[in-house]
């Protein structure tokens, strides 16, 4: 009991101003999205020699997509990686496959990449299959994600 009340008393002599990143983190926890995304935003840098701002900007794509602004990320990821990567990541999590598909058909590898997964998870390995086959019929990448996926013969398998 003692170092419970020792602990309230330090945090109330506690005089020093609450950190930016302390405020962004209240806002996330309590969901205030646009709390949270204008704190870190201010001190988001994406090609930045400081990780600490790198990091930031991975936090805001991050933020960006939890708060359903698909929109804006889709924005930013004509010139963003990052936003790119989210983007792709938060449309396959969310199931948006046809999003996904149009990506791909425009030429975004990572899209492609993320609709053969949402495919396959989703016991779809023959549309999967088509839709490198339609998409992307040299990228390696892409037919090895499918063969993942593929049942293996039974006499491929130990002990058969």
């Amino acid at each position: 009991m003692d170092s419970f009340v020792t602990m309230q008393e330090a945090a109330r002599r506690d005089t020093r101003p609450v950190q930016w990143f302390e405020q962004a983190q209240a806002a996330e926890q309590r969901r205030d999205w646009d709390t949270a995304i204008a704190l870190v935003s201010a001190y988001a840098e994406c090609c930045s020699t400081d990780p600490s701002r790198h990091d930031s900007h991975l936090w805001h794509m991050d933020l960006l997509a939890r708060a359903e602004r698909l929109s804006e990320l889709t924005e930013r990821a004509l010139t963003d990686v990052h936003a790119r990567r989210r983007l792709n990541a938060s449309l396959r999590e969310r199931g948006l496959e046809a999003a996904l598909r149009n990506r791909a058909e425009d030429g975004d590898r990572g899209a492609l990449y993320a609709l053969v997964r949402l495919l396959c998870e989703t016991s779809r390995a023959q549309e999967a299959h088509r839709a490198v086959q339609v998409l992307g019929p040299d990228d390696q990448y892409a037919h090895q994600i499918v063969a993942r996926f593929r049942p293996r013969s039974s006499s491929a398998q130990p002990g058969a």
